[in-house]
């Protein structure tokens, strides 16, 4: 039940911001200047449990590499219906995809946690490349991500 009214939050969240307590966040993600394609990201959102509550962003749109967004695609099954509407072009490397949503108040200080899978095609996947939980206090902090993500943040 939990499951279901997280994703109901995060998805009313997006999608009606007038009707749920939300704010818009804004989320910055750097990638390193690893030398090749431009990087297939997932940007989306786990429960204190770990479990998928919902997908953010989607970087790249040629659904056939989905699923070397190895974490992502585990946890909705490569379900293209989770990305309807949310999605835009791959990421240069060296560049920095920056994106404005209204998440929900419900989602902060709450146990959730945001991650970004990274893909580049004829490299290694990057599944988890970069996670930090959703806090008040790690607003306006960055993480190191793994492999292609140089750096994931947000800020209210």
């Amino acid at each position: 039940m939990k499951k279901i009214l997280a994703a109901l939050a995060l998805t009313t969240a997006l999608t009606l911001p007038g009707v749920a307590l939300a704010r818009p966040v804004t989320l910055t993600t750097t990638l390193k200047n690893y030398g090749g394609d431009g990087a297939y990201l997932a940007i989306y959102v786990t429960d204190a449990k770990g479990a998928y509550a919902g997908t953010l962003w989607m970087a790249g749109g040629k659904a056939k590499y989905y699923e070397h967004l190895a974490d992502w695609y585990r946890a909705t099954g490569g379900n293209t219906a989770e990305i309807n509407g949310i999605t835009g072009a791959s990421v240069g490397a060296g560049r920095t995809l920056e994106i404005t949503l209204d998440l929900a108040d419900a989602l902060f200080d709450a146990g959730y946690t945001l991650h970004v899978d990274a893909a580049v095609e004829d490299m290694r996947d990057g599944p988890n490349d970069a996670s930090v939980p959703l806090t008040s206090a790690n607003a306006g902090r960055e993480v190191q991500g793994r492999r292609y993500v140089a750096s994931l943040g947000y800020s209210m």
